[in-house]
């Protein structure tokens, strides 16, 4: 059952989340991957992470639609980047792009990703890069 309205998780949520959360989470972001792979390169080594006090990203978190507590990618797009890949096409039916403050995806990131830096993989269209992305499979625990 699809939840009806979509709210950001909040940081409860997130310490809240059982295995099977965190399995679910893996594999869909392993298939949040995949399809998001058909639109854009991803490089293949990870990069700092995005959270400066003057950064040219918008933020958004990728979450399961049936369960947004559950988080599937967290994403910094470059801001005013065009082309943008085709966002419907790439998550489906199943997940949901959202827009979350920096601050917001900072707190989010480092309770799933408590390793300081270098969480997030350049995505290129063209060959540029238009953002950085970070899965949930990366997940490295809880803080």
């Amino acid at each position: 059952m699809l939840a009806t309205t979509l709210s950001l998780p909040t940081l409860q949520d997130v310490r809240m989340l059982t295995g099977t959360d965190l399995a679910i989470m893996s594999t869909l972001s392993d298939a949040f991957r995949q399809s998001l792979e058909l639109y854009v390169d991803i490089d293949p080594f990870t990069t700092k992470d995005p959270f400066e006090d003057q950064d040219d990203f918008d933020y958004y978190i990728i979450v399961d639609r049936t369960e947004p507590k559950r988080i599937v990618s967290l994403i910094a797009m470059k801001k005013d980047h065009l082309p943008q890949p085709s966002w419907d096409n790439i998550l489906g039916k199943r997940l949901a792009k959202l827009t979350i403050s920096k601050s917001d995806a900072y707190i989010l990131k480092s309770e799933l990703m408590p390793k300081d830096t270098n969480n997030f993989y350049n995505y290129r269209l063209s060959g540029e890069i238009s953002g950085l992305v970070m899965f949930a499979f990366q997940m490295c625990g809880h803080k």
